[in-house]
């Protein structure tokens, strides 16, 4: 947010994305549609987003404005909330004051976004209700088509894809299940059945992780494989997705070089004891957490100047 930052202007690109898109779907003034938006006819499907958008039909007495207040409260509660709830599940819950100040930073993005005040929370509990009001204010209405079951189909597959091993690679099914609940996870097309192998590692490793570091935790207290495992998970995710310049959507360089950087710096876990670190480095990269440039994948990274000195 300081002079050289990019924060602000790129919540402010996505606010103009959705006012577009809102736009090319009414095909007017978003204040002065009212009632049925008809979908326009035309020969052959649409070519581009701009074509597809202005064909798109909308009922506005029903469905209200498309990426509305509630849609955009909802989104925002999805990047703070979910990600805190998350968290505990996994038995890395932080402070509370930690939780509340991680809420505010996505407040100050949804006032940037034109998100109203009273469709933010300040704290967990608020969160969680506003997270239950909306949801099930969202149940009462049907959408057809649903596009959340492909969707969801969609992001298991490409995470299954980043998976070398057979029993692992059905891993994300029921880790997703575990962290968003099993209503959810059917909601949103999660419900693919995995092979048995699959579901009795997750069930035992989850049970054996939490026991072992319930028990190491009391004469170590900054260890836990569960913030290892989750360490490991989120590097392979971000260099595979986000960092990965052979991907054809690649980040522009005033956003992409502040986050490679960021994760360059999570190479060590400053809570973790050393042998825990190196047995992490294993399954991410030695040194620190930078793929590098020209590979497009993280299976040859560079070392920075100690480890290659170790």
């Amino acid at each position: 947010m300081d002079a050289s930052g990019a924060g602000v202007a790129q919540v402010l690109k996505v606010r103009l994305i959705h006012a577009t898109i809102r736009h090319l779907i009414l095909r007017g003034e978003p204040q002065t549609v009212r009632g049925q938006v008809a979908p326009l006819l035309q020969a052959g499907a649409p070519t581009g987003m701009h074509a597809a958008l202005m064909s798109h039909g909308w009922d506005v007495d029903r469905q209200g404005l498309p990426c509305n207040q509630i849609e955009l409260a909802y989104t925002l509660l999805t990047f703070s909330y979910s990600f805190l709830k998350g968290m505990r599940t996994l038995g890395l819950g932080l402070p509370r004051a930690d939780e509340e100040a991680y809420l505010h930073a996505w407040n100050v993005m949804g006032h940037v976004l034109g998100v109203r005040r009273e469709l933010m929370a300040d704290t967990m509990d608020e969160a969680a209700s506003l997270f239950e009001r909306i949801q099930a204010q969202a149940r009462g209405q049907t959408v057809s088509p649903d596009a959340r079951p492909a969707l969801g189909r969609a992001l298991m597959q490409t995470m299954e894809r980043t998976i070398r091993l057979p029993v692992v690679r059905g891993i994300p099914v029921p880790l997703t299940r575990w962290l968003i609940g099993p209503d959810t996870a059917r909601a949103i097309g999660v419900d693919e059945r995995v092979s048995w192998p699959t579901r009795l590692l997750f069930g035992a490793g989850r049970l054996l992780v939490r026991l072992i570091d319930t028990v190491v935790r009391v004469f170590s207290p900054g260890f836990s494989l569960s913030r290892m495992f989750t360490r490991i998970v989120g590097y392979h995710l971000l260099t595979h997705f986000l960092l990965d310049q052979t991907r054809p959507l690649n980040l522009p360089d005033q956003l992409l070089n502040p986050l490679t950087d960021t994760v360059a710096a999570w190479s060590d876990d400053p809570g973790a004891p050393g042998w825990l670190n190196r047995l992490e480095d294993r399954w991410t990269t030695t040194g620190h957490w930078r793929p590098a440039h020209g590979v497009g994948t993280t299976k040859r990274p560079v070392p920075d100047a100690e480890a290659v000195a170790s």
